[in-house]
């Protein structure tokens, strides 16, 4: 056992100490960390809510009707938080995950895409995927249902290894079969937190800040072969979740622990010269997705330059994508995007 994993068993140990948990508190918790997991997972997948319009969407469902936002992203939110207390039902009926079907994670995947893509909720994809940016070639449709079965044949062979460990390669083995046409990284991430939780640890988020550092974690294990980075990820986000649910047991607030208080900090933010260059696009092309209000800088620096955080790159290249690909107006994208 490994120094984090060592560190991670002392600290569910020190939880399970004050559990069980008073009800009303526990309830408190589980519902505040459903509206964050159900954000950071959306966000990561480009989800256009925030936090505030995530809660609300939520609690009230699309009679919410957030101004502006695609009825894609409410419905996605929806539909996470029930996949969310479906994982929670599971939790109770499973005995471990090495009982964890593939019928599953198929009821998983069909809650995440019901009303948003009915086609295919719940069904194994028969066409080939492509990530945009990314040059890693997925099985061909034929493989994946075999796939799937070694995949929970090697799930329920995972005995005597530490539950996080599992966790993270189960996450890891799931998304590079992608085995569903959309939806595959919001299934995985609640895959992991299944197994997770019949492990008797509390839910783990991948915050939305991280998103970048964490698709090139994956990014480097499919094509190097290189977990080390993936897994720090992974167990950062456990080691995360205990703190804050050992901190709720103290009485104290679990919020500083998922969202930190912006620190504008000049030498992680980019000129606008480096946005362009990044995102393959001239400076005046920045400068008009501005003054349209598809993107905004962050900051100024000292000398008045506009400043910008590393996702206005992807952004960028998300409205090029809407432009040559869909066609959209810049009016059409706009509604799609929000700065």
């Amino acid at each position: 056992m490994n120094d984090m994993f060592e560190k991670l068993t002392k600290k569910k140990e020190e939880l399970d100490k004050y559990r069980p948990l008073p009800p009303e508190q526990l309830k408190n918790i589980e519902d505040w960390l459903k509206v964050e997991l159900t954000y950071s997972s959306n966000a990561i997948e480009g989800n256009s809510l925030t936090r505030i319009e995530t809660a609300e969407v939520i609690e009230r469902g699309i009679t919410a009707v957030i101004s502006g936002k695609p009825l894609r992203d409410q419905l996605e939110a929806i539909n996470h938080a029930k996949a969310v207390d479906y994982i929670k039902d599971l939790k109770v009926k499973l005995k471990g995950h090495q009982f964890i079907t593939e019928a599953d994670v198929l009821a998983i995947h069909k809650i995440i895409l019901t009303r948003i893509n009915d086609a295919w909720a719940g069904k194994y994809r028969t066409i080939e995927i492509f990530i945009r940016g990314v040059d890693v070639e997925f099985p061909i449709p034929s493989q994946v249902p075999q796939l799937m079965k070694k995949f929970f044949h090697w799930l329920n062979g995972q005995q005597n290894i530490h539950p996080v460990r599992v966790a993270a390669n189960a996450h890891f083995r799931f998304v590079s079969i992608h085995p569903f046409v959309d939806g595959n990284g919001r299934t995985a991430r609640l895959l992991t937190n299944l197994i997770l939780l019949l492990n008797g640890y509390p839910m783990a988020i991948v915050r939305n800040e991280e998103r970048i550092k964490y698709l090139e974690a994956i990014y480097l294990g499919q094509k190097k072969n290189n977990l080390t980075a993936f897994y720090a990820i992974i167990e950062e986000a456990v080691d995360r979740s205990l703190d804050a649910y050992i901190a709720a047991a103290k009485g104290k607030s679990i919020i500083p622990f998922f969202i930190e208080k912006e620190k504008v900090k000049e030498k992680n933010l980019l000129q606008i010269g480096k946005v362009a260059s990044l995102a393959h696009v001239a400076i005046p092309t920045v400068r008009y997705y501005i003054v349209e209000g598809l993107i905004k800088p962050e900051a100024k620096s000292k000398g008045g330059f506009m400043l910008f955080g590393l996702k206005v790159v992807e952004k960028i290249k998300e409205i090029k994508r809407l432009q040559k690909e869909e066609r959209l107006s810049i009016a059409e994208i706009r509604g799609r995007i929000t700065s």
